[in-house]
């Protein structure tokens, strides 16, 4: 049992957290276990239930939480850990041993590491320390005064304790994991300047001096617009370092500690500058403005993106970079660039130039002439003085940009071409361009450097609602918030329209605007907010694109899976595979759609929302759900080579233009693995829309997965099928569905379940006169009387199934009935019987590609008949004969089986470490 502060108020158990209720029961709660085996009066409680007049009944309500929390305690068996809820007097006290607290291990480790002479150790320690914080402390607690103050004191130990671990990381020389560490603090706690300080030293000692200036110039912005105060003695210090470049903080003793501090303060409150004559770079008509900054405001809200932010810093790095920001419409790539420039405009003394290109919008681009016209304005030059041709105004704007440091943001570009007129031609210039697009012209042309943005990651989207709505009010409704975030798909614009929307609706919880989003019928519509919203800029970006791409684009709505390949996108629309393709490639191009594996992509959750509502065909679904009858059909065949194929066509088969093919059954299983999620939707959406035939047939196809992965909870959608069979009419397809589902059933363990199945089977079958699913049906049916005790019924079933397949000359079905009929015999220790069985399995003849599972399974029954039977050495022979095989061709299932039988009869450590090894391999896979 633990008692949880350093994160939500809980209480965990091995049976998982207790459900403590409302946050006032957990508000009580917290007070009990911040002052543990000590009194708290009701008063005291009171006050941390309620920060205004608490109700008439306050002292009833406490009652009523204490009384529910006795219970949830009792039934935990609190009382065998030593915890125990008393009253005594006027007050209430939780008794418990404090080591169950995780506050209070917390302060002891802390203790313990700064009492350690060895800094690894004290690292060890800080790092154990702090990995018992799950979160801001007393979150999910009634925010009433005293639990504020509680709260903030207990997130002032754990800084302190960031603070000393990266002390200790300096002491073993580490400096970039302690900046590592201090920095992710530091951005947390901007205002907080030791933390700061802290950063600037440790970056400094790790060579990094830029960053740690950068860092003293915002946190000094910070201090200044947040709280109209400049930089303390302990800041300051550590900027005079960073300008010396000293190694350490005080190695330059008081005279240069008192240099910094006078740097600071010129820093800090600048008088005007000398006026020093310099001659103007554009010549007569140009006169140099003291700031040239176009760039919008910082943008609110801004949260996360540390990665983005490191790698377009990186981009920009080196002579005349041209960094391309590119992302889906609402990623974020505004703000990521504006945050990025402002926080770096100090590395830009030349100025800082923005243009948005409205590349995506409904009032058209600007021309060449008018953003250089502006670009120039603020360059100083006179109106009268800008050339009237846009080559005129494009050279004068390079001449002027030559000996500047200057950064030119070129917003939401939609081409190349947009692009190439307004790049300066200062070495030192940077130039930073967000589209939508990859626009690899740009790439191939002037060498831009992509950095892609992506949806942000859970814990950055709930801190942007955190932004907009409060950490309180996101904190309370942790499930949600989490919720919402899974909704919007972690999509910036999603996310603040939500947050918009809840912020105008007080009084709608959470939840609630979650439950409204589920529904996917008006999900888009609730994403809009005036001109605001994932709907608007999604149809921007698709009226941009070629008329058949827009096809292609439409279509994919209608795809009941989430990924597609070529194969799948020219089902959909009716085209074939090489123009798909292409339509895909200018998709991913247009972050419409995104590659995940070679030749396989996914849209965004709204983007499929979207296309969705775009008009297609109506005879999309049926295509796309002929197309995967057909390949699920090629794969089986694949897969499990034989003369007959596991179902026909329908009668109204679409045959698609073309499918994809499999060279072998590794292929084959390949792609069951990486499809099963789409095919089990595609069989979904087809018995949504009454396509009994295909539902079935979706599922029958994926027989072969079954067989390898038997225990993935099959189940259910097996009993689709059954369904499906039934509304169809076919008999043939009930009994051998009812089959698999039966063998299914019966690998679970749930053998009288599977009983009434396979007893069904083989009577459907025969009916159907389909000798060949009657003697499958048999088998399988045979296994399940085995288990239930019958041996002597299984094997009469397998000799009944092996003769129905020589008649209906399926070989394969025969040697698979003589298999389980030698195991049958086998586990009735009939040796001979058993051994007699399994060499004329071997006879049987089987196509020649077959795999070798089934050569493997019955060399290794023989072996174990021969071993029976007292004939050792040959038993053995046999068995590594059959595990050999089973290892050449990576039947891991096999070669456990064999390598069993030969460790019954040796100790061999090499039969011990190959047997290990298979076990590895086939607990990987499975």
């Amino acid at each position: 049992m633990e008692f949880r502060l350093l994160g939500a108020v809980s209480v965990a158990t091995e049976a998982g957290e207790l459900p403590l209720g409302p946050a006032k029961r957990r508000s009580l709660l917290a007070a009990l276990l911040l002052r543990p085996n000590r009194p708290v009066p009701v008063d005291q409680l009171t006050a941390t239930l309620w920060d205004r007049e608490p109700p008439l009944r306050a002292r009833s309500v406490i009652q009523g939480h204490v009384s529910r929390l006795r219970v949830l305690l009792a039934g935990a068996d609190a009382e065998m850990f030593g915890v125990e809820l008393v009253t005594q007097g006027a007050s209430y006290v939780l008794r418990m041993p404090e080591s169950l607290l995780d506050a209070h291990r917390f302060e002891e480790l802390v203790t313990l590491a700064r009492g350690q002479r060895v800094a690894a150790d004290a690292v060890a320690m800080y790092q154990e320390a702090l990995s018992l914080w799950q979160g801001p402390a007393l979150s999910g607690a009634y925010p009433s005064p005293p639990l504020q103050a509680a709260a903030h004191a207990l997130e002032e130990l754990r800084l302190a304790s960031v603070e000393m671990l990266a002390g200790a990381y300096a002491r073993l020389g580490e400096h970039n994991r302690a900046a590592a560490v201090l920095r992710a603090e530091a951005e947390a706690h901007p205002l907080r300047e030791s933390l700061a300080a802290a950063l600037m030293r440790e970056l400094q000692r790790a060579g990094r001096r830029s960053e740690a200036l950068d860092w003293f110039h915002r946190t000094r912005r910070l201090l200044a617009e947040e709280l109209g105060v400049d930089p303390g003695r302990e800041l300051a210090d550590a900027y005079g370092v960073a300008l010396r470049g000293d190694e350490e903080a005080g190695a330059s003793g008081s005279a240069g500690a008192a240099g910094a501090a006078a740097q600071v303060a010129q820093v800090a409150a600048p008088g005007p500058a000398p006026a020093v004559p310099a001659p103007a770079p554009g010549g007569p008509g140009v006169s140099v403005p003291d700031t040239v900054d176009l760039l919008p405001r910082m943008p609110r809200g801004f949260h996360g993106r540390s990665g983005e932010l490191t790698d377009l810093s990186r981009a920009a790095a080196g002579e005349a970079p041209v960094c391309l920001v590119t992302g889906p419409a609402g990623v974020g790539k505004t703000a990521l660039v504006v945050h990025w420039a402002h926080r770096n405009r100090a590395a830009f003394p030349g100025g800082l130039l923005y243009a948005d290109l409205r590349g995506f919008s409904d009032t058209g681009e600007p021309t060449h002439l008018e953003v250089l016209r502006e670009f120039l304005l603020a360059l100083g030059v006179a109106p009268r003085r800008i050339p009237e041709s846009a080559n005129g105004a494009s050279a004068l704007y390079r001449s002027l940009a030559a000996d500047r440091q200057l950064l030119v943001v070129l917003d939401n570009v939609r081409g190349s071409e947009q692009v190439r007129e307004l790049l300066p031609g200062g070495t030192r210039c940077v130039t930073v361009v967000t589209s939508r697009y990859r626009l690899r012209g740009l790439i191939a042309s002037d060498a831009a450097r992509p950095v892609p943005v992506d949806v942000l990651e859970p814990d950055d989207s709930t801190a942007l609602l955190a932004a907009v709505l409060g950490k309180e009010r996101v904190v309370a409704e942790a499930v949600g918030a989490l919720r919402l975030v899974e909704l919007c798909g972690g999509l910036p614009l999603a996310l603040r329209v939500t947050a918009a929307r809840l912020a105008d609706q007080p009084d709608c919880s959470l939840r609630a605007m979650s439950a409204e989003l589920a529904d996917e019928s008006r999900r888009l519509s609730l994403l809009d907010v005036e001109d605001t919203g994932v709907r608007a800029a999604l149809r921007l970006t698709v009226r941009r694109l070629p008329d058949d791409v827009a096809h292609h684009f439409a279509h994919l709505g209608r795809h009941p899976g989430t990924h597609v390949d070529r194969f799948t996108a020219a089902a959909l629309a009716g085209t074939d595979p090489k123009t798909a393709e292409a339509a895909l490639d200018r998709l991913a191009a247009a972050h419409l759609v995104t590659r995940t594996a070679p030749g396989r992509w996914t849209l965004h959750d709204l983007v499929r929302l979207y296309a969705r509502d775009l008009a297609a065909g109506p005879d999309a679904l049926v295509r796309v759900l002929d197309h995967c009858v057909a390949t699920a059909l090629a794969a089986a065949d694949a897969a499990e080579p034989g003369d007959e194929s596991c179902f026909t066509l329908p009668a109204d088969f679409r045959p698609p233009h073309a499918i994809r093919e499999f060279a072998d059954r590794e292929e084959a299983m390949d792609w069951y693995a990486a499809e099963r999620e789409d095919l089990t939707l595609a069989a979904a959406a087809a018995d949504a829309a009454g396509l009994h035939g295909r539902t079935w047939r979706i599922v029958l196809g994926l027989w072969p997965q079954m067989v390898w992965r038997v225990l993935d909870g099959w189940t259910p959608l097996l009993h689709t099928a059954l369904e499906a069979t039934r509304a169809d009419g076919d008999a043939r397809a009930e009994s051998r569905v009812l089959a698999l589902l039966g063998w299914v059933l019966t690998e679970e363990g749930r053998t009288a379940e599977a009983v009434v199945h396979l007893e069904a089977a083989p009577v459907i079958a025969a009916r159907a006169g389909d000798r060949r699913g009657e003697a499958t049906a048999l088998i399988n049916l045979s296994l399940a009387q085995a288990a239930l005790g019958s041996p002597q019924e299984a094997a009469e079933g397998c000799v009944r199934a092996s003769h129905l397949a020589r008649e209906a000359g399926d070989r394969h079905t025969e040697r698979l009935a003589l298999h389980h009929l030698s195991r049958h015999q086998l586990d009735t220790r009939q040796w001979q019987s058993a051994l007699d069985t399994s060499v004329a399995a071997l006879a049987v003849e089987s196509t020649p590609d077959a795999p070798a599972a089934s050569r493997v399974l019955l060399l290794t029954a023989g072996g174990e008949a021969l071993i029976g039977l007292g004939d050792e050495a040959e038993g053995i022979r046999r068995l590594e004969s059959a595990a050999s095989e089973a290892e050449s061709s990576g039947y891991d299932e096999g070669a456990v089986r064999a390598l069993a039988a030969l460790l019954r009869v040796s100790a061999d450590v090499g039969l011990r470490a190959r047997y290990d090894t298979a076990m590895v391999r086939l607990a990987n896979r499975t």
